[in-house]
């Protein structure tokens, strides 16, 4: 489902900057994407065995779910044979994957949100687009 504006908030400067999705909400206590993965990462292993590698082999996993989930959909827009999937069962693998990112992000102490806005905006700036991140 796409975010809606009540989902939102704006960064208000001189460039055309995108929305940014707001914290989520967890109880009483508002977590970045980060915070929550890092805190659900200590009650799923306690123990501390999981393995970048290992978080890197999730995260291919989940994409392999989704790509079947878009060839689904595709077989079924042009009409073929075989089995089908739903859009819903796509976005659940599409935030599937962004959940596996944050947990590799974190395994490395990388700051996420902070290397998209630069790629994004490197990428803008280099063809010579408008659109940036604040």
């Amino acid at each position: 489902m796409p975010l809606r504006d009540a989902d939102l908030h704006f960064v208000d400067d001189e460039n055309r900057t995108a929305p940014q999705p707001a914290p989520f909400h967890i109880g009483h206590s508002f977590f970045t994407l980060a915070d929550a993965c890092a805190a659900r990462d200590k009650e799923w292993d306690p123990e501390g065995v999981i393995t970048p590698s290992f978080s890197g082999l999730e995260l291919g996993g989940e994409c392999g779910e989704a790509l079947n989930d878009i060839k689904k959909l595709e077989r079924e827009r042009l009409g073929l044979r075989g089995s089908r999937s739903t859009v819903d069962k796509l976005a659940k693998e599409l935030a599937d994957i962004l959940i596996c990112v944050q947990n590799v992000a974190n395994r490395y102490n990388i700051n996420l949100p902070a290397a998209t806005r630069d790629k994004f905006n490197e990428t803008s700036i280099a063809n010579n687009l408008l659109t940036r991140l604040g």
